[in-house]
């Protein structure tokens, strides 16, 4: 089959594919604006978790990284889970290994261990809890131990330790860090505030503290998708991946958003293109698989996250 020479002849191919063999099509919210407007769900990696335990499709077609892509097949062992690429990863997730893990939990044994899930599915195997970004705090107040071990995100780390007021052990220390956020200055901070001075800013709680402290607001990119509900401000600046202007645009069309950095962009992410989605489609390749003991015990946090939740 010829490949289409044009995006909206593209688009039309994909759509048709979805339709024929039965696909849905969940994609985070830092991926292209194109695929984000031919998904059936897009969300942060919570609500994705959350929609991927309810969904009945059993062939699904997810765009975003690897790791949850990986967390989708966890939760939906019997589906048939595929991605554009494999080569869309996260590096802060590779920075923390199970070695790490094990060195850790020696050091404190009665620490309980709780990864974002923004790790490997073989990390997770040895977690007692998964978090994300909107929860993370939730679900460290919600357990009953003073001292956490808590990977691979420094910043979300800290920042959770600060809201908490826990020992909160970062795994694997400094070099666990998403380096989109990681790389907002408090001068990106400054130069939005002369640019826009009536715009609210807001923040991933995977930026540095020192970054968050100048900010309006603070949340994972599903909570920044209700601060603009709330706020009477027109203008708001947004300090994680860029992906996150086209769905806050389209969603608040009376109000305007600014990246806080031109240049906030996941690499990895934009490995999502509509050419290898519909290549994905059309050979329904690259699907995940995982052994299946490895998925009785990632799934053990993951369902504890859940639990705890509903507490």
């Amino acid at each position: 089959m010829r490949q289409p020479d044009n995006y909206k002849r593209l688009i039309e191919e994909i759509l048709t594919l979805k339709n024929d063999k039965n696909y849905m099509i969940l994609a985070h919210n830092y991926i292209i604006p194109e695929l984000q407007d031919i998904s059936d769900f897009t969300g942060d990696s919570l609500q994705i978790a959350k929609w991927a335990t309810k969904i009945n499709n059993d062939n699904i077609l997810f765009l975003g990284v690897d790791f949850m892509a990986e967390t989708l097949k966890i939760l939906n062992p019997e589906k048939n889970i595929i991605v554009p690429t494999k080569n869309s990863t996260c590096p802060m997730a590779n920075s923390l290994t199970p070695e790490i893990i094990k060195e850790y939990k020696d050091k404190y044994p009665d620490a309980p261990v709780v990864l974002y899930v923004n790790s490997t599915a073989e990390c997770k195997a040895l977690a007692d809890y998964t978090c994300t970004s909107s929860n993370a705090v939730e679900i460290v107040n919600k357990i009953d131990s003073d001292t956490i071990l808590f990977g691979p995100d420094k910043n979300l780390g800290r920042f959770v330790a600060e809201k908490t007021g826990k020992k909160v052990v970062v795994i694997p220390g400094e070099t666990g860090y998403c380096y989109v956020h990681n790389r907002f200055s408090v001068e990106d901070v400054k130069k939005a505030r002369e640019k826009y001075p009536d715009a609210k800013i807001m923040i991933h709680p995977e930026a540095p503290e020192e970054i968050r402290s100048l900010c309006d607001y603070t949340g994972s990119t599903g909570q920044m998708m209700k601060f603009p509900e709330f706020e009477e401000a027109d203008e708001y600046v947004v300090g994680t991946e860029i992906g996150m202007i086209h769905k806050l645009s389209k969603t608040f069309k009376d109000k305007k958003f600014y990246p806080l950095k031109e240049d906030a962009i996941c690499n990895n992410m934009k490995k999502n293109y509509l050419k290898n989605v519909y290549f994905s489609l059309l050979n329904e390749e690259h699907k995940i698989t995982l052994p299946d003991w490895l998925i009785e015990k990632a799934k053990i946090p993951i369902l504890n996250m859940f639990k705890l939740m509903e507490v």
